[in-house]
């Protein structure tokens, strides 16, 4: 029996999400700003939405809790990329097993271990079966072990002066990311080369998870990493990524979720609780959050503004990247008609959640006066 596909996971989390909230699809497609027929293909396996915010929407309104929309995102990444995917062909050595597909990525022909450039081949003179070893002279060959013994000697003297200091990073001939193995490192790969990545994105003061695994929070981190670096957001660990990632310069280290939200309640003092929800809801207030879009747009920091606004607002992902700047931005859309609109998703579902608390108030009140 076939392992079923990444869509179907998808939508098996969809239908669970939506079974749970006990509301058909029509009503579902109301609060979440989509309609009832699209949300019956997406739980039935039959599509993926192509812009994540139906998604986040659709799970917010069904109740999904943050860590249940983390797997959410997470499920949604990959049956994305395994939809928009272009076939892998097998190549296989002749009599030779077929590879194996990865756990949740595409067909690897080969992986080998890091290691040493294999050394070129020795041909053998015309007519003769053996291969011709080259001849050193003793004379030639003794000078060499003098020579190699000198050398020995003084980097064993040079040693005991120059202290290099245990947690240096490695250089980019010790680094795993410039072996053979990790000529590409991208979404749904998983191996040591991602756990690498992982790990020099966390010494970065990145925030993720190292367990070799490319998801979404891989992908975002290092989406970030790149913005703050200066360089493309390519959203793959390029040859420059390499580069920045073992050099170590690079700092991610921002503001915590609690002073993010004391934040925004200074700056969005007309109505500071519905702004730190809306902030919570699109980014769980992280300023460094990213947001890929199936179209190549994104959203960015702490309010997940998007390249439109951000080019209407005149800032960059850089500078959405700094929660200062970003919550500012966000207050000045905010100010436009004194609402949240520019989060539609966001919006609805803190709507269905007040909806829910007065109910369950009005039931408890109701409760009260018949005891």
């Amino acid at each position: 029996m076939a392992a079923p596909s990444q869509t179907e996971k998808f939508a098996a989390c969809l239908r669970m999400l939506k079974d749970r909230s006990g509301r058909g699809y029509d009503r579902l497609g109301k609060e979440a700003g989509v309609s009832g027929s699209s949300l019956h293909r997406y739980c039935s396996g039959l599509g993926v939405p192509t812009d994540y915010r139906v998604v986040h929407s659709f799970g917010k309104v069904c109740g999904a809790s943050p860590e249940e929309l983390r797997e959410l995102h997470r499920l949604w990444a990959l049956a994305d990329t395994d939809r928009n995917a272009p076939a892998v062909t097998a190549v296989t050595t002749e009599g030779g097993p077929e590879p194996e597909p990865t756990p949740e990525g595409p067909v690897v022909t080969a992986r080998t271990a890091p290691g040493p450039a294999a050394a070129p081949p020795v041909t053998a003179p015309a007519g003769t079966g053996k291969p011709r070893r080259p001849r050193v002279p003793e004379k030639l060959s003794s000078r060499f072990a003098v020579l190699a013994g000198a050398v020995v000697a003084v980097m064993g003297l040079v040693a005991g002066f120059v202290w290099m200091p245990a947690d240096a990073p490695p250089s980019a001939e010790d680094g795993l990311l410039y072996s053979s193995a990790c000529k590409s490192v991208s979404m749904g790969q998983h191996d040591e080369c991602v756990r690498e990545v992982q790990t020099l994105l966390m010494r970065a003061k990145g925030r993720l998870a190292v367990d070799g695994d490319f998801g979404p929070e891989t992908l975002r981190t290092l989406t970030a990493f790149q913005v703050l670096a200066g360089m493309p957001a390519s959203s793959v660990v390029d040859e420059e990524t390499k580069k920045a990632l073992y050099a170590q310069k690079v700092s991610m280290a921002t503001w915590s979720p609690d002073k993010v939200a004391k934040r925004i309640r200074e700056v969005f003092s007309e109505d500071p609780g519905t702004a730190v929800a809306i902030a919570r809801c699109a980014s769980f207030l992280d300023p460094l959050w990213v947001l890929p879009n199936t179209n190549g747009s994104r959203n960015w920091g702490v309010f997940q503004i998007s390249d439109v606004r951000l080019r209407e607002l005149g800032g960059t992902p850089l500078r959405a990247f700094d929660p200062e700047w970003n919550i500012r931005a966000a207050h000045r859309l905010w100010s436009a008609r004194h609402d949240f609109h520019d989060w539609p998703s966001c919006e609805a579902a803190l709507k269905d959640a007040k909806s829910t608390e007065n109910a369950k108030d009005s039931k408890g009140s109701k409760d009260t006066v018949k005891s």
